[in-house]
């Protein structure tokens, strides 16, 4: 006797749960989707236990007469695909006709199902693959699944579930993924009897949003669209300040259902290039439609991954939308001045007066700084003190209590430096501080990235070459990498068996040492070699210049440099954040004080 033998057909859909239904979330995930592809409006999903010992799916779809729900729990079979030229067109989030059959062979299951057509409904129980025929019962049109005690028969499986919170955890994170897109159904969400989620087929996508992601300001989220070459985008983006340490709120949906996709992922990434700190990620809700049959959603049984048939164009047309409204958005950050602890009464008449007293010193110190000396005179009578001249010693007087004359017109810079790292500036709406070295990092990297696009950076030779040793790892990296060094403008000549001499240097960086900058540059090309393309490799020497060239913390500026540091800012589109995600920028507003100052 031979020793293959054909599996039955209850062991064939156990194993095909394995792959199809990890956990209760994926059996939520899936009687969803068929509900949805029912045409329902309204679900209504109940748990019980984070859904070990209950889940039950509740819709108002078209409903399955008595032959449907008898073959719905037959292994691959489906009302969505007849033959396989419907595989190159899937329009339906479901279609291999596995859910069912392998949900019914690892719990027990009671479905309950009505159409409009029918006065009454049929139901049908099954107990782990043991089927009981169907018969009459009394139901609403639509259809209602009852799924209890999954895995109860499959104890090795039911051990790797998790505590209830977590199992409901991974039920909501589902429930969201397939409400986000779908805001015309309305959708509710019970857990232990206790309602989370009731949504409205008539909420706006930011207020069914507002609704799932309370935590999110939905009002803020800035909005891209675009529609071109067969791809509708709609996406809907999280200020760099509100950005993760995790990619969990990136959401992205290709006619309306979820996917993970690395170009997506990537896309995203590159969009948000020098607006996030290294490791950030950033909120974005993505939203694409686009022809049904170019691409492949026939790749993993979870139905997650795709495969694009042009995805350099998907990658593109995602990447142009995003970024362009990201740098045409200003994007600084707005202060978030703490309210601190509640404080007594005569703590707080302390505090307040202390604060006032230090900004009124540290104002007339500014404007005695910045005043014409033609003006210190009034300034001085305003001030109720006497005046006097340079040279000689300054006389008593009497001051009058008459009301003093208007102080004349201050025409004087609108700004200061403040510990030679930050410069605030006074604005409409309130005030700014500037973090000197990010804004002048940023603008710098901008201008880089222009430069080498077009040509290598300009350079001139050394009049006497500095050399520098290498390990035999760098020197590979130097020559692996000749094409970095020549956009960048740096000229390197081997000059003994393990030591390069520095030719030729841009004048971007005459400030700075060429040799430090060359040793750390191809420190950081022999360490990154191996995981970045050349253009990320490129982007990351060109992130380590500006940071090299950029005015440094600490630095005091002339009046006239911080003018044309400021002035500057209205050559480039984007100088919120600087390459490394650090905001160049905090903004202040009259509202904000006030209520700091309790004036409101």
């Amino acid at each position: 006797m031979g020793r293959i033998v054909r599996l039955d057909q209850n062991m064939v859909n156990m194993i095909a749960a394995g792959e199809v239904i990890e956990r209760p979330a994926s059996a939520v995930k899936e009687l969803m989707e068929n509900s949805i592809d029912a045409g329902a409006t309204a679900v209504v999903v109940t748990v019980e236990d984070g859904g070990r010992k209950l889940i039950s799916i509740t819709d108002n779809g078209e409903g399955m007469d008595r032959d449907d729900l008898a073959a719905a729990f037959e292994s691959h079979a489906t009302s969505k695909i007849r033959d396989t030229s419907d595989l190159s067109g899937i329009t339906t989030l479901g279609f291999r006709g596995e859910a069912l059959a392998s949900i019914a062979s690892i719990a027990h299951v009671r479905a309950v199902s009505r159409t409009p057509q029918s006065d009454q409904a049929n139901c049908i129980e099954i107990d782990c693959g043991d089927r009981q025929s169907v018969g009459p019962c009394s139901g609403d049109v639509g259809t209602t699944i009852q799924v209890r005690d999954l895995f109860y028969k499959t104890p090795a499986r039911r051990k790797f579930l998790r505590t209830a919170n977590t199992e409901m955890g991974h039920i909501t994170e589902q429930f969201t993924r397939i409400a986000l897109p779908k805001d015309q159904l309305g959708l509710t969400l019970i857990h232990n009897g206790r309602e989370l989620y009731r949504l409205s087929g008539s909420l706006a996508l930011r207020q069914r949003i507002a609704q799932l992601f309370p935590m999110l300001e939905a009002d803020d989220l800035v909005e891209a669209s675009t529609d071109e070459k067969g791809i509708r985008i709609r996406a809907l983006l999280g200020h760099p300040s509100t950005s993760r340490t995790n990619n969990r709120f990136q959401y992205a949906f290709l006619n309306g259902r979820f996917i993970r996709d690395k170009f997506i992922s990537h896309a995203i990434k590159e969009a948000y290039r020098g607006l996030l700190e290294p490791n950030r990620f950033p909120v974005v809700f993505l939203f694409i439609q686009m022809p049904y049959d170019e691409y492949d959603v026939n790749v993993h049984p979870t139905k997650t991954e795709v495969r694009f048939y042009n995805s350099n164009l998907v990658h593109s047309q995602i990447l142009a939308t995003m970024r362009e409204k990201l740098l045409g958005t200003d994007l600084h950050m707005p202060a978030r001045l703490p309210s601190g602890p509640a404080a007594s009464l005569d703590d707080h008449r302390q505090t307040q007066r202390a604060r006032r007293q230090e900004i009124a010193d540290a104002m007339a110190d500014f404007f005695k700084q910045h005043r014409p000396a033609h003006r210190q005179q009034q300034f001085d009578l305003q001030a109720g003190r006497a005046p006097h001249d340079a040279g000689s010693p300054q006389r008593e007087s009497r001051i009058s209590h008459e009301p003093a004359p208007a102080m004349l017109s201050f025409d004087g810079p609108r700004y200061l430096q403040i510990h030679d790292s930050y410069i605030v500036e006074q604005t409409d709406d309130g005030f700014v501080i500037i973090d000197q070295h990010a804004l002048h990092e940023a603008m710098l990297y901008e201008m880089l990235r222009e430069r080498a696009g077009s040509g290598p950076l300009e350079s001139q030779r050394l009049l006497l070459p500095e050399t520098f040793d290498v390990t035999d790892a760098q020197a590979d990296a130097i020559e692996d990498n000749a094409e970095v060094f020549r956009r960048l403008g740096v000229e390197l000549a081997p000059f003994g068996p393990r030591t390069y001499a520095v030719q030729a240097f841009p004048t971007l960086l005459a400030k700075v040492s060429a040799v430090s900058f060359v040793q750390d540059l191809v420190d950081l090309l022999a360490t990154r070699r191996a995981t970045l393309n050349p253009e990320d490799m490129l982007d990351e020497v060109l992130n380590m210049t500006a940071c090299k060239a950029a005015i440094k913390a600490g630095q005091k500026l002339t009046e006239s440099e911080i003018q044309q540091l400021l002035a500057d800012r209205q050559r480039y589109e984007s100088t919120s954040r600087c390459p490394h995600g650090r905001p160049t920028t905090i903004a202040f507003s009259m509202k904000e004080l006030e209520k700091q100052f309790k004036r409101t």
